[in-house]
């Protein structure tokens, strides 16, 4: 599968100085994209939801543009890395149910 051919979008308000949540996110999509012209891209966003009343609280959410319908999890999380895995493995499993489905 060629990079041009998926459309990928992160934006996150967490500081990741290595890249790694936005490294890590692009290659566990490309990998569900790999060999499936189904998904054409993704968009991935990690929020802090840290205040008063949630102390160290991560939310991501990831879309995924999948044909015939977008596919979308949410999860939430005391690691920004724990919400991406749980975000991440919720979307993968939707897309691997459509795509039985179908």
């Amino acid at each position: 599968m060629n990079l041009p051919d998926f459309d990928f979008e992160f934006m996150s308000e967490v500081p990741d100085p290595d890249d790694v949540l936005r490294a890590e996110a692009l290659n566990r999509l490309l990998e569900l994209a790999e060999g499936h012209d189904d998904i054409i891209g993704a968009s991935v966003a990690v929020e802090e939801l840290t205040g008063t009343t949630t102390p160290h609280q991560y939310q991501v959410r990831v879309v995924a543009f999948v044909r015939p319908n977008n596919i979308a999890a949410v999860e939430k999380d005391e690691t920004a890395r724990g919400a991406l895995k749980g975000a991440l493995t919720a979307a993968e499993r939707q897309v691997r149910e459509q795509r039985e489905q179908l």
